[in-house]
């Protein structure tokens, strides 16, 4: 079995990445060949920002150079672009997964990919990684022939007609909303230091990265004012009491981050999603919360409250900081159908009832 050891030597193949023996403890990570260095302060070693900044400089200084006119030029020119550069670190890395992926036939010239290749390729992407997984490859694969019509290196988009993969139909929802049992049990489990980030996820839907990485400057009198790291929009909500006193009881600390660990540091995703399985698993065991919770279902529960609130679509897109109102319908979906199968099941019992009015009974 491969160690963690021999996976981070592998994963980090020609970089010498070391901590200082002597105070302040300062990381160092540096390009063997090139000898460019990782900025540590920006980017935290080990981290998801970290590791596209090692695959950035990597890309950077590897000596074969990708064939013209092929898949491997055409992802080549498409990470170099601004287009691509402006996308958040955690897109990059989804991004990224897929290039990796698609890395075998990086050779393959572009006019060999046809409708009926990409539909292969989502098929084989199914039957290895899920069908999520391959709907993910078709979209991946249509941005970037799309972004190469614009600059000439394509002359049509091959995924542009081809369907998305089905999903199966015993799959359970994923990233399912809360119930309000959940979320008090889950709150009263949680320890002082991981309560305010759960209450930015809870209360303001953020997604557990942007909670996490949320700086102390977005916050101010009038509340937060911050950006999704997805999307980049914009998200400005007034500050909540609950948040409030949960930041005055947690110690004082000097991260740059509103939330920080129990060692005053700013939370890593790993670090509290570490923290987050063992209380989940406890409250499971006990039946305080079922299985299928997430920190990520936290945002359809506020989309999904909102709804059955009465809250539009348009409304609940400014508060989730969605980019359109398609993304709404779909976290708030479960309110609607809640609401017109409650409705409905109203009428139809109604309807049983003025039946029953009607029947004749025998000898009248």
């Amino acid at each position: 079995m491969t160690t963690d050891r021999e996976k981070r030597a592998n994963k980090y193949k020609g970089w010498q990445i070391f901590r200082d023996k002597k105070p302040p403890f300062e990381w160092r990570a540096y390009h063997r060949k090139s000898r460019e260095k990782v900025d540590c302060s920006k980017f935290e070693p080990y981290t998801l920002a970290f590791d596209m900044e090692i695959h950035r400089i990597n890309e950077l200084y590897k000596v074969k150079d990708a064939k013209p006119g092929t898949l491997g030029m055409l992802i080549k020119k498409y990470r170099a672009s601004p287009r691509f550069q402006k996308r958040a670190t955690r897109t990059k890395s989804d991004y990224q997964k897929v290039f990796d992926w698609l890395k075998p036939i990086e050779d393959t010239p572009l006019e060999k990919f046809t409708r009926s290749f990409v539909a292969k390729m989502r098929d084989r992407a199914e039957m290895k990684k899920g069908f999520r997984f391959a709907n993910y490859v078709r979209s991946v694969i249509s941005l970037l022939f799309s972004w190469g019509l614009e600059y000439d290196y394509t002359k049509f988009n091959p995924a542009e007609d081809v369907g998305l993969a089905e999903r199966p139909k015993d799959l359970p929802d994923a990233n399912r909303p809360w119930t309000d049992a959940e979320r008090e049990a889950v709150l009263e489990a949680f320890p002082l230091h991981m309560r305010p980030p759960l209450l930015l996820m809870m209360f303001y839907a953020l997604d557990p990265q942007d909670a996490l990485a949320l700086p102390k400057t977005a916050v101010g009198a009038a509340g937060i004012d911050t950006r999704r790291g997805k999307t980049g929009q914009a998200v400005y909500l007034p500050f909540i009491s609950q948040l409030a006193d949960a930041m005055a009881a947690v110690p004082k600390h000097d991260a740059i981050t509103l939330c920080a660990n129990s060692r005053g540091k700013p939370w890593t995703y790993n670090g509290f999603s570490t923290n987050w399985d063992r209380i989940k698993k406890k409250l499971e065991e006990s039946g305080a919360v079922q299985p299928g919770l997430t920190l990520k279902g936290l945002r359809h529960t506020v989309a999904t409250i909102l709804r059955e609130m009465g809250m539009d679509y348009a409304t609940i897109q400014l508060v989730l900081g969605h980019a359109t109102e398609a993304m709404a319908r779909h976290y708030s979906r479960r309110a609607d159908m809640t609401a017109q199968a409650t409705v409905t099941m109203v009428n139809f019992e109604a309807e049983l009832n003025r039946r029953k009015t009607k029947v004749v009974k025998p000898g009248n």
